[in-house]
Formats: C-alpha cells, structure tokens, sequence
C-alpha cells in the first residue's frame, strides 16, 4: 500500500496536475514521436560504431607500421653513434694532447675517413659533429668543435650528461637565414655522452643531425585525411606535417589519455573537432599517434540519419500542429481562467468578468471574480489599519524624546546662567534655536544625514559652551552618504550619554569620535568615546534590553518601524578604554 502511494504521488500527480494540452502532448509523444526518435537514435549509434571499429582496425595497422619503422630508424642511428662511441682509436685522438707539430694531421686524416664513411654510408644523416672538451685538439669546424658555452646552454645538454653515455633524441627548431649562415631545416638530433672507458672523465659530446623531414616520410604516405604525430616519452612533438608544432606538448593540443596500455584508442577535441585517436608505442617509450576527425568517415552515417530525422521532423511537425488545434478548443477557457488567477497573483483586483457558460470551469470563473472582490475589500482595510497605527506609534515615540532633551538642555542653560552671568548663554540660545529649527523639520520622521549631523553640530555646540575644554570632538565622515535618511534625534541621545555617563577625568577631558560610512549595502553611523566604559555584565545587561535608557530604546525602536528589523543599535564596550555605538541604517532607504 506504501508503495502504490508512493507511484501515485511521483508519476501519477503530476501527470493529472498537468494541462489537457499537456496531456495530449505528452501521450502523443508515447505514441509516436518517442519510438520514432529511438529509431533513428539507434540507426545512427549502430552505423556509428561500426565505422569506427573499420577505422580503428585500419589505423592500428598504420599505425603499428609506423612504429616498427620508427623504431628500425631509432635503432639505426644509435648503432651509427655506438660505432663511434666504441672506437677506441677516434678515442685516443681525441684525448691525445697537441704540442704543435703535425701529429694532428694524422687524427685528422682518420677522423675525416671515418666520419665521410658514415655520411656516404647513411645518405639520410645530414652531419655529424664531435664537441670536443680537449683544449689542446686542433678544431676543423667541421667534425671537431669546441664545446663552449652555447654548446652548454643548449637544452639538451644537462640531459646528456645524466645519460651515463647513452643516446638522447631532440628536434633543432629551423633556422632562418642569417649570412654567412644558409637557413637550415628542422633536424632531428642524436646526442651522445662520449665517455667510453672513463665515465668520469667525458671526452666530448657526439650529434648525428637528420633532417625531420627524412623521419616524417615514414609516415608521409599516411596522412591523407589524419594528422599523425611523432612524440617521444615526454610527449613533446618530434615529428608532424605542421614543423611549427615540433617541440610542443601534444597534451597542449589534443588532451591525452594513454592510460589503456602501449595501444589504444579514445575520442578527443583537436582544433574544434571532435576527432579518434589511435596510437602506438614502441619500446623506448616514443608513440605514434594517429588522429582522424569524425567528420571524415562519419558523413555516410550522418547523411542517412539527417535524412530520417528530416522525414521524422516532418510528422512530427504535422502531428504537434493537430494535436495543438484540438488541444486549442479544450484549453481556451482555461487559459482565460488562468490569467485571472495571475492578475490576483500581482495584486490586481479589478477582474474582468467573461461569460464562460454554467459548468464547471464557468462556476470556477465565477466565484474567483467573487473572491477578487472580496480580497480587495479586506486588503485596503487592513493596509490602511497597519498604516495609522504605524504612523501613530512613530508620531508618539518622536513627541516623547523632545521633552526630555529640552529638559536637560534648559538645566544645562540655567546652571550656566547662575554661576557665570555669562554672554555665552546668548550663544547656547542661538544653537538652541538652530537644533530645534532643523529637528521640528515641519512634522517629517525623517531626516537627511546631513540634517543629522548639523543637529548634532548644534546640540555639541551647547554642550562645549558649559563644559568649556571637556570635550574634544572629531569628525569622520563619508560624504557620499550624507544624501541618505535616518529616523531625527539618532545621534544626540548617545552623544548626550558620552557626555553625562563617560567622563572620568575632569581636567583631561574626553574625546568623541562621530564616524558615517558605507558597510556594502548599509550605512554605519559610529559614536566612539575614550571614557571610562562598562563592565562586561552592564553591556551584557544593555544588550538583553534589561537596563536600556530611556533614550537609548527611543531610537532603536524608531529605527526599527522606519527601517526594518534587521537595522538598529548596537554596542561595545571595555572598561576603563572606552565605549562605541553603532547604529545601522539601508542605503536603499524606509521599507
């Protein structure tokens, strides 16, 4: 039983929850169009594999044929350079040590054999070259070189010595012309350490250049509609049609995945195409990969499947166009019911009552118009209850703050008058009259900020009159958000609390810091003081709301109905430091 609830509720509910149009839809694709789709899916996933079986058969093959001549020409040119490496002769004359006489003509003699015999014997190898480390050996720039500092700055050259004397394969970029030099193609680049007998005494290093191109015909014949590369253990391009990928990470350009084995397939992204890749790898690490865009043995196979899905595109489009007139007659006054519901969704009350006949859907049509009609009354009444009452409790908690600070203002101004019979109250009347002249605001709530700080210029003013040197004020102010508006009188509450609660040296004063600036969507209205701040359970007690000042709770409900109640006051304080109030306000402005 559980479980047959449970059919209901995930496929059954929403099938019925569903338009009639929808369920036309939906069964029609049932029917029709989901076998249909399957079909020509299936067509075109069973063509699909098995042309690429056909070209992965053919392509291993290439590519297994490129490998092993790959490797007979590897294995070729290290013989070649074992040849040279073992000669004990080529050796002595490279150590041997010239004093000047003719001896060297006799090395020479042998070295120029010897060398010319590989040439004529390797017609492919384009030179060969000993860097000789023997500062006595005459040199003939031609086979014998000096290994100097370019020699050591080549790439290859902290490899070689690493190889205990075995050979190393690189690719020399091409070198354009530059005279007496002719340019030079791409070569690919046999290095050996020369140090048979005395590993720790290396007598030169040995390069057997060839022509990439001469590697690259290996594979020539097979590169019709494919891209083949050459890479070496480390995947870097040593050979390919495009010279100006040599020396590039194949990884850069196809993303690989040889983790199958030493062969393998896998499909890949290559210049935008999706593509097949096959490759080969042959003992000493070096792949041949074959790369062949799909686009080039799958256009018989997409050909066909275009065409039956342009066929099925056709009924389908026939049969959606039936289903949908049909569907039409049934859903019109639905629709028409629907965009009713939608104007309740956006609050618009006034419906347009349309004739929909006696049954069902016009008894629905009829009673929504009814109870539009009734939410409309019962929200305006509402609205404008919440309003007055929302006015009414802003208008009274405004009235009740301005006694109490006209109380302490005229006691500061009377104590003033009879201990001092002072001009100064002359000016204490004149701040006066500006704060009261800003803070009435012709019956407004809200004031600018602007506003604000000059009322708490005005009332500061007062105070710095009778407390003559007491108070040391600092401004810090962000100018771009004095256009904003607050609930009037935030300030002056705790600022009149600084001065009355927070002084506790008499001949050093206090200092007051009035901070506004931005906090991302917020505005952040600080007043800081170095008094002589509270205990940590007197600010625990503030926090709770149990020992609040009058003033204090003013303003923070104030700022609540204007703003929200997210927004408000709240506190810091560390004994014998000091005590911030930070009072938070929307940019964006009153809800």
């Amino acid at each position: 039983m559980p479980r047959l609830s449970w059919y209901h509720h995930r496929w059954l509910d929403p099938f019925l929850n569903l338009s009639v149009r929808g369920k036309l839809f939906i069964l029609f694709l049932l029917v029709s169009i989901l076998p249909l789709l399957f079909f020509v899916y299936y067509t075109y996933v069973s063509v699909k594999d098995q042309l690429v079986q056909q070209t992965y058969s053919s392509m291993s093959l290439a590519t297994s044929q490129i490998g092993s001549n790959l490797q007979n020409k590897l294995n070729n040119y290290t013989k070649i350079s074992a040849s040279l490496y073992l000669d004990a002769t080529l050796q002595q004359y490279l150590v041997r040590s010239y004093d000047g006489s003719s001896d060297y003509l006799e090395a020479y003699r042998y070295i120029d054999n010897v060398m010319n015999n590989v040439l004529t014997t390797n017609p492919e190898v384009s030179s060969i070259a000993i860097y000789s480390t023997n500062p006595h050996m005459p040199l003939d720039d031609t086979f014998i070189k000096r290994l100097d500092d370019a020699i050591r700055e080549k790439p290859w050259f902290d490899r070689v010595q690493k190889t205990y004397g075995n050979v190393i394969f690189t690719i020399t970029p091409a070198k354009p012309e530059a005279l007496p030099r002719k340019a030079t193609p791409p070569m690919f680049t046999l290095v050996r350490f020369l140090n048979y007998n005395s590993l720790n005494f290396p007598y030169g290093i040995l390069t057997i250049d060839v022509k990439e191109s001469d590697l690259y015909a290996l594979m020539g014949k097979e590169d019709q509609n494919k891209d083949i590369f050459i890479v070496n253990e480390n995947g870097v391009i040593v050979s390919s049609k495009n010279k100006e990928l040599l020396n590039t990470r194949l990884g850069e350009l196809l993303p690989d995945d040889f983790k199958q084995g030493r062969t393998g397939k896998y499909e890949s992204v290559y210049q935008g195409n999706k593509v097949l890749v096959v490759y080969d790898t042959i003992p000493n690490g070096w792949k041949t990969v074959s790369v062949v865009p799909y686009s080039g043995f799958m256009h018989s196979a997409m050909r066909s499947a275009n065409r039956i899905l342009l066929i099925a595109s056709a009924s389908m489009a026939l049969c959606v166009v039936l289903v949908y007139l049909v569907a039409r007659l049934f859903t019109k006054r639905i629709e028409s019911l629907l965009k009713s519901i939608r104007r309740l969704e956006r609050e618009d009350f006034d419906l347009e009552m349309i004739p929909m006949g006696h049954d069902e859907i016009g008894q629905m049509s009829f009673a929504l118009h009814k109870m539009g009609h009734r939410f409309k009354n019962l929200i305006n009444e509402v609205y404008k209850k919440e309003i007055a009452k929302q006015e009414a409790e802003m208008n009274t908690l405004q009235a009740q703050i301005n006694p109490h600070f006209l109380y302490n203002t005229l006691a500061s101004i009377s104590a003033l008058a009879m201990r001092h019979r002072d001009p100064k109250i002359q000016d204490m009347v004149s701040h006066l009259a500006k704060f009261y002249r800003i803070s009435l605001n012709q019956g407004k709530n809200l004031i600018s900020l602007s506003e604000e700080l000059k009322l708490t210029r005005y009332y500061l003013s007062i105070q710095q009159i009778r407390y003559e040197n007491l108070i040391h004020l600092h401004y810090q102010v962000d100018e771009s958000v004095l256009v904003h508006h607050t609930a009037k009188l935030t300030l002056q509450p705790f600022v009149e609390n600084c001065i009355h609660h927070a002084v506790w040296d008499d001949e050093r004063g206090m200092n007051i810091i009035i901070r506004a600036h931005r906090d991302g969507d917020d505005i952040c209205l600080d007043v800081v003081d170095d008094g002589m701040g509270m205990t940590r359970e007197r600010l625990a007690s503030i926090r709770a709301g149990e020992s609040v000042g009058y003033g204090i709770s003013n303003v923070d409900k104030r700022i609540k109905l204007a703003f929200g109640d997210r927004y408000g006051v709240s506190f810091y304080s560390r004994l014998g430091i000091g005590t911030t109030v930070r009072i938070r306000l929307p940019a964006s402005g009153p809800i």
